[in-house]
């Protein structure tokens, strides 16, 4: 049953965008008036301030918490195309104003001619172009618009077109990544000068190839880009460079719909996206932090060791669960359902030593390679719909191929198979860290989200613990320092981590 509309707009909305190393700009459509970190109505939050604000007028517009969402992420593959865009994937957890929660999984899918001894590569120098998955983005912006949007599919492009075609100057992130292009040819030529000097934060740029795909699509709907001559120019791009894409692999890519994953967390309800995603991991960490029913942050020496000794042991063993998360379409779900249990949390504690941790094989770690890139937006509408959605291209400008006749920066999502499975199926779905996800009670609503490849889960942790348990506001839950579980089980603090501790 739909709740009523003052208990949904009464100072009930909260909006996070947990980053790694990026700031988060929150958009808000009205003023702010309630509690700090709460919005009357509806907000929007994006990596960039101008991104958010395209989502943001949307929702103005009338437009639908999917219809912000998806204007705020094509503009996030031109403001940051190093971390994410149209020749990638998405994850999007969408709760309509009833409260029913829909997950729409457009991650890559691994092409049918994949090389079956790929995985024998994982740590070699082996040729980029070789770990592109079939993009998914544009068939989940398809899927999530049929089902919720509200606003004409080509409205949502406009924006991004326009600032494509225009130029406009190179924001910090973006500028920050431009020497990782290395030796990728056809990227230089798009971010050198005339006198073939690499571009920098603040250098005007415009991405005119892409602008001229996205219109296709934009006035054509998503065909465009999986059939014709964008699929036929992205295909012969990607050969060139020694990549398995074809036309028969875009042709039959489609995005699933299934139902959330519910766990309850205190007053709320998690919802999180099921395998290959990193919803269930999340979910153990949680669940294993829950049992020790810590209700105030630590304050003594003593407590705060206590408390980071169980909350790394708990990653070390989240780490070694990893080897479950995978496409449920190819293997059993049993083990993923099995790890979101609280049982299974109890079990964890009870092999949680007290003054102590242990080596990988105590764990069952298996490791496996880190991805960095990312991006995630989180929208609130006005009739209490929600919509988190996190999206990549992987690693920094993903495969570092680019389509000079589409404008399109493509993935390498392949990679994400590394040390977590032993074979790869043709449409298979690789496993992730990403983890977008809608939490639910009574009063209020939390959409969070993260970026940052295998950090996302210990960004997420840390922010919903230190806001859900420890009382902190949003901004003081995401500002704490966090400590690092790597994907080898080393661990890692933040610059301004408390010395005494991690000494």
């Amino acid at each position: 049953m739909a709740r009523s509309k003052a208990r949904v707009y009464t100072c009930c909305l909260l909006l996070v965008v947990v980053m790694i190393a990026i700031i988060v700009i929150i958009t808000v459509t009205t003023r702010r008036t309630c509690a700090d970190d709460t919005f009357s109505k509806a907000a929007v939050a994006a990596d960039t301030r101008k991104c958010s604000e395209i989502g943001r007028d949307m929702l103005r517009r009338g437009g639908s918490a999917v219809d912000g969402a998806i204007a705020a992420l094509l503009c996030t593959g031109i403001m940051n195309p190093q971390s994410a865009g149209i020749g990638g994937g998405a994850i999007f957890t969408v709760m309509d104003k009833s409260g029913q929660v829909k997950i729409i999984n457009s991650r890559e899918t691994a092409p049918s001619e994949v090389n079956p001894d790929l995985l024998t590569s994982c740590k070699s120098e082996l040729k980029e172009s070789k770990w592109i998955g079939v993009p998914g983005e544009i068939r989940g912006y398809q899927s999530a618009h049929k089902l919720y949007g509200k606003l004409p599919w080509a409205s949502l492009f406009q924006p991004t077109i326009k600032l494509a075609r225009e130029g406009f100057p190179i924001p910090p992130v973006q500028g920050l990544f431009i020497p990782f292009i290395n030796k990728s040819l056809t990227l230089r030529k798009l971010y050198s000068d005339g006198n073939g000097n690499l571009l920098k934060t603040g250098d005007k740029i415009k991405f005119e190839k892409l602008a001229d795909t996205l219109e296709l699509i934009a006035n054509k709907g998503a065909d465009a880009f999986y059939t014709g001559r964008v699929a036929e120019d992205l295909v012969r791009d990607v050969q060139q460079e020694g990549g398995n894409l074809t036309l028969e692999d875009l042709a039959s890519y489609k995005a699933t719909v299934t139902d959330a994953w519910v766990v309850p967390m205190g007053e709320y309800q998690m919802y999180i996206p099921p395998p290959p995603s990193g919803g269930p991991l999340l979910s153990l960490v949680l669940n294993v932090m829950k049992e020790y029913q810590m209700k105030s942050a630590p304050h003594s020496v003593e407590e705060k060791i206590r408390f980071y000794h169980r909350y790394v042991e708990a990653f070390k063993f989240a780490n070694g669960q990893r080897r479950h998360i995978r496409d449920p379409r190819f293997k059993s779900e049993d083990m993923a359902k099995t790890i979101i249990a609280e049982s299974f949390a109890k079990y964890i504690v009870t092999l949680i030593s007290g003054n102590r941790t242990h080596d990988n094989q105590y764990y069952n770690l298996t490791s496996y390679l880190d991805s960095l890139g990312t991006t995630h937006v989180s929208v609130l509408a006005e009739d209490g719909s929600a919509v988190a959605v996190t999206s990549t291209i992987n690693h920094i400008f993903g495969s570092k191929v680019y389509s000079p006749s589409t404008g399109i920066f493509l993935n390498n999502e392949l990679l994400d198979f590394c040390g977590r499975v032993d074979n790869i199926f043709p449409g298979e779905r690789p496993p992730s860290s990403m983890a977008p996800v809608v939490l639910k009670s009574e009063s209020k609503t939390l959409v969070i989200g993260a970026s940052g490849g295998s950090m996302i889960t210990t960004g997420l942790a840390s922010a919903l613990i230190n806001h859900l348990w420890f009382g902190k506001s949003l901004k003081e839950a995401i500002d704490t320092p966090v400590v690092y579980v790597d994907p080898e089980n080393k661990v890692k603090f933040e610059p301004k981590f408390d010395k005494v501790i991690c000494s």
